[in-house]
């Protein structure tokens, strides 16, 4: 986030800076600062804010701090709230498998398996390549395959979590108040 943070400020401070109006003596930095091109740092931005998001929800699942809506569970009974909990967990392995394989079709159809076939050596015959995307002219299956990945990832801690709460019973906790290491910079101190 730091970094994508950076590359939009930089690319703004950029913009302003080579359109300001400058005395005779600095028309040369004007010049260079024209010269620069950073028309893709937006894109750039976009697609690392998409792929942050993401594997920010998948580790949101193992933490315990992804969204969720437990008035109903918390409403009824132990037993029936823990059915209806292992019930919700489900969903979300089913809905992040689901997504995870229409994004895995989706990389594979964008260029993908030219890629793979290229790379292999192997005949890639009428196997389209794919579009590219608009500034930074990446093949479109790159930033993408962030979708399959991550909800692949975010389906394994799902499981992970029913798995932990079908034994145990517990379910990831997160304390807002604590900060890991913080105990151990004390007790050290």
């Amino acid at each position: 986030m730091g970094a994508a943070t950076l590359l939009i400020f930089v690319a703004v401070v950029h913009r302003y800076a080579a359109a300001a109006h400058y005395p005779a003596v600095l028309q040369p930095v004007q010049d260079f600062l024209l010269g620069l091109n950073l028309s893709w740092a937006q894109e750039l931005c976009i697609y690392m804010f998409v792929w942050m998001a993401k594997f920010g929800a998948a580790y949101g699942v193992r933490h315990g701090t992804h969204v969720g809506v437990d008035t109903l569970v918390r409403a009824l009974p132990p037993a029936q709230a823990r059915w209806l909990t292992l019930v919700g967990l489900l969903g979300g392995v089913v809905f992040t498998a689901v997504v995870g394989t229409m994004g895995a079709v989706f990389v594979w159809d964008n260029g993908f398996h030219h890629a793979l076939f290229s790379t292999f050596g192997w005949d890639v015959g009428d196997v389209p390549e794919g579009p590219t995307s608009p500034d930074l002219e990446v093949p479109t299956w790159i930033p993408y395959a962030c979708i399959p990945l991550a909800s692949y990832l975010m389906c394994f801690r799902f499981l992970q979590v029913m798995w932990a709460f079908w034994r145990r019973g517990e379910l990831p906790h997160h304390e807002v108040a604590h900060v890991e290491g913080l105990d151990e910079a004390e007790a050290a101190a």
